[in-house]
């Protein structure tokens, strides 16, 4: 079994800043990929980001690249999602997932999930 456990959301204004967490734990990783959804209010989940935990390299939804960046801390067990110039439609619960198999397992059909974090993101 996989435990996921995120935080790090909040309030914050148009242009500022968040730095999302996601503290794992469970089985081993070095096979699987860590991602990000968000699931707005009226709105399906959507991917945003996802990490491949052995070789660090990445996947980002179009519309958040130059502006978020997913990174992992393997001693720590955490992926960050670092948020950036935060624009009012990126408010919605952000959702961490993991999925065996790497970045396309995890991105498009993860086998566990996390309980969410909410992120507003004001005018």
């Amino acid at each position: 079994q996989v435990q996921l456990e995120e935080s790090g959301g909040g309030l914050v204004q148009a242009g500022g800043s968040l730095r999302l967490s996601c503290v794992t734990s469970g089985r081993a990783f070095s096979s699987y990929a860590v991602g990000w959804f968000r699931q707005a209010p009226g709105k399906e989940r959507e991917f945003v980001a996802a990490i491949s935990w052995a070789f660090g390299s990445t996947r980002l939804k179009d519309s958040v690249k130059g502006r978020f960046t997913i990174s992992r801390d393997t001693a720590k067990n955490t992926v960050y999602l670092q948020m950036n110039s935060l624009k009012p439609e990126d408010t919605a619960v952000y959702y961490c997932a993991a999925g065996s198999g790497g970045i396309s397992k995890a991105s498009t059909n993860p086998d566990y999930w996390g309980q969410g974090t909410q992120v507003t993101v004001s005018s």
